[in-house]
């Protein structure tokens, strides 16, 4: 593979937002949600970014919505697990209208989890109960075994 000729270019902050409100539309996330192979996606988006004056082709789109969606993820991930100040991103809160309600940004506790967890939790009990009854009734045994 050749080297790349050119930089990604900076895009302007009415390029990001024009992108995030094309990305953004929900026939465009059902689009990238049923498919792996979204290029046509990006493509449509490219073109709907050319619409509104931009000049981006879709590799460029596509490496623009990942570093987005992956700055996002950090900062939402950031705030979950820190007590420190809240971080945030640039355009988080557009991000979070598309990305907050995303089960690959959200993890969704189910009721299968819930039952599983509850019935780990009971198999524990049950074999610690019969461990101490297994300790109990051995120590019992070697009272008996030294007082006859």
């Amino acid at each position: 593979m050749p080297p790349r000729a050119r930089r990604s270019p900076l895009w302007s902050n009415g390029e990001v937002l024009d992108l995030i409100s094309v990305w953004g539309k929900e026939a465009v996330q059902s689009e990238l949600h049923s498919s792996c192979r979204n290029y046509d996606t990006y493509r449509q988006i490219s073109r709907a970014m050319m619409e509104r004056g931009h000049n981006q082709d879709a590799v460029q789109c596509r490496v623009k919505v990942k570093e987005l969606r992956n700055a996002y993820h950090k900062a939402r991930e950031a705030n979950r697990h820190s007590s420190a100040a809240p971080t945030t991103c640039c355009f988080y809160e557009e991000l979070n209208e598309i990305l907050g309600g995303d089960p690959t940004s959200t993890p969704e506790s189910t009721v299968e989890t819930s039952e599983a967890v509850a019935a780990q939790s009971a198999t524990r009990q049950e074999e610690q109960s019969r461990n101490e009854g297994a300790e109990v009734r051995g120590a019992q045994s070697q009272k008996t075994a030294q007082h006859p």
